[in-house]
């Protein structure tokens, strides 16, 4: 695994995602999935947050940069910038 790309924490992808302006939804109960939900150029987004699938994959935060509507470099650039 590159460490360039290195897996993320469950923390560390919400972080992300706040910087991007997402909220978390209220949870449903008897599930492990997190919603996070954001209107970026008047487009409603929605990422899916699974804690117990972390710390997650390149692959993974991939799928869910998409779900964002940014690449997985601006979630590794977010991340790595202090």
């Amino acid at each position: 695994m590159s460490s360039h790309h290195p897996p993320l924490t469950c923390d560390q992808f919400k972080a992300v995602l706040s910087k991007l302006g997402f909220v978390r939804r209220p949870k449903k109960s008897g599930t492990s999935h997190e919603d996070w939900v954001a209107t970026i150029n008047g487009q409603f987004r929605k990422v899916t947050v699974d804690c117990p699938k972390a710390p997650f994959s390149p692959d993974l935060i991939s799928s869910m940069a998409k779900q964002a509507g940014v690449t997985k470099k601006e979630i590794y650039r977010l991340h790595f910038e202090k």
